[in-house]
């Protein structure tokens, strides 16, 4: 059940600090992938999500673009990584 959560986010994005906080709020393991000190994983996110914006969330195979909770807590709960 390790690693089945990556975010990808910059420092600057307040989106991704809520998204990350949430995250760890419900005690969810994942894995931080910074755009912005590394532009490849800038271009694995455009590559599954289509777009640029952040935060991109790679749940199981799922992806969330935005903190969009409701989405977010759905791919959680659908992949048993939450109860």
């Amino acid at each position: 059940m390790n690693n089945q959560v990556t975010i990808y986010s910059a420092d600057w994005c307040g989106f991704c600090r809520s998204a990350k906080e949430y995250l760890k709020s419900i005690n969810v393991n994942f894995v931080e992938k910074n755009i912005e000190t590394n532009p490849a994983d800038g271009q694995e996110a455009f590559e599954k999500s289509g777009q640029r914006g952040i935060p991109v969330l790679d749940i199981a195979g799922d992806i969330v673009i935005g903190f969009d909770r409701p989405k977010i807590n759905d791919s959680l709960k659908k992949h048993q990584l939450v109860s």
